[in-house]
């Protein structure tokens, strides 16, 4: 694997150059969302796997639908409500005159998926209308080309998984031929990403340097299986992984295909009938395009910076500050941290 060569690199996906990232994070709602945006429309497919997903304009973007290229897309908290928060993004591009243009009409393409975070203690007491069209408004107004925070922000607020505090993460990688992927990610999943009740994440395989503590794998995987939140699907992992490469649609659903495998190794259980797990690949172009072979090769980066990205989320988050709240890693294996 060759994370960084050449320019300056932050391990998130805004090293695709045309990807900027913004996060809304409200804690009194311990909930959230991040807005990915493109510079240029961008060829854009996805491929959802989880039993229980929620998303807005996904169906547009199988290979046979006539629409090719995407303005940004919305991963948010807050279940269904949060599927608002793509009309407040929708909002702010229009703002920017972003869009493709159908006579007089201006009309900005955003696709969304949410996660259920409904649970985690946050005051949900809105109201009539909930707050999360004002979110993505204000995460598509935050959005930045260079570093972002990661952890407890974003769609990863109200995360959590089986047994540790999740969170958004987000890591990049550059493959044999030259092209840049990137994948960002809100772990809120109904399994688990580390070992057993240990510090040891399943995505460590994949792991570049000491990205999410370098503890590497244990001698002795502890695979029993642990869930949270049966019957009540409090679940769902969403996340984007993109290349500069040039792309068709058919081969973008394939990069998406390929990507999923990530989430499978990072977190045990993946795709339950509780889960909702989403992940779209969008492609800028800005780079060269590619046949079948260096799509292999850039569907098997994309599923291992994927993995990387869940193991950042959880490494970065912090407890959200609630009586009862779930423990974050740091604080569960605060002397392996400092090593």
């Amino acid at each position: 694997m060759r994370p960084w060569r050449g320019r300056r690199m932050h391990n998130l996906i805004t090293d695709i150059p045309g990807i900027a990232v913004g996060h809304a994070t409200d804690l009194t709602l311990g909930s959230g969302c991040t807005a990915v945006l493109f510079d240029r429309a961008a060829v854009m497919a996805v491929t959802i796997r989880g039993g229980a997903p929620g998303g807005r304009d996904t169906a547009m973007l199988e290979p046979e639908m006539t629409r090719q290229e995407i303005d940004g897309v919305v991963l948010s908290g807050g279940s269904v409500y949060g599927l608002d928060a793509a009309g407040g993004a929708q909002a702010w591009l229009r703002e920017q005159g972003r869009g493709f243009r159908l006579r007089g009409a201006l009309v900005p393409l955003v696709s969304a998926a949410i996660v259920f975070d409904l649970l985690n203690g946050g005051d949900k007491g809105w109201g009539r209308f909930s707050p999360y069209r004002e979110l993505g408004y204000a995460a598509a107004q935050a959005a930045v080309h260079a570093a972002f925070p990661l952890g407890t922000v974003g769609a990863g607020t109200g995360a959590t998984t089986a047994t540790l505090k999740g969170g958004l993460g987000s890591a990049s990688a550059r493959t044999a031929n030259g092209h840049l992927v990137g994948a960002i990610v809100a772990v809120n999943a109904v399994g688990s990403a580390t070992i057993g009740d240990g510090a040891h994440f399943w995505a460590s395989p994949w792991e570049v340097g000491h990205e999410f503590g370098g503890l590497g794998m244990p001698a002795h995987p502890d695979a029993t299986l642990r869930m949270k939140g049966a019957p009540v699907p409090q679940s769902t992992t969403i996340a984007l992984v993109a290349t500069d490469a040039k792309l068709t649609k058919a081969q973008a659903k394939r990069l998406a295909i390929m990507a999923d495998d990530g989430l499978a190794r990072a977190i045990h259980p993946a795709h339950a009938p509780m889960d909702g797990d989403t992940v779209f690949a969008a492609a800028t172009g800005m780079g060269a395009a590619v046949d079948d072979l260096a799509l292999t090769e850039l569907g098997h980066m994309a599923a291992c910076t994927l993995a990387r990205a869940i193991g950042r989320g959880v490494f970065h988050a912090t407890a959200l500050p609630y009586p009862g709240a779930l423990a974050d890693w740091h604080q569960r294996f605060a002397t392996l941290a400092a090593r």
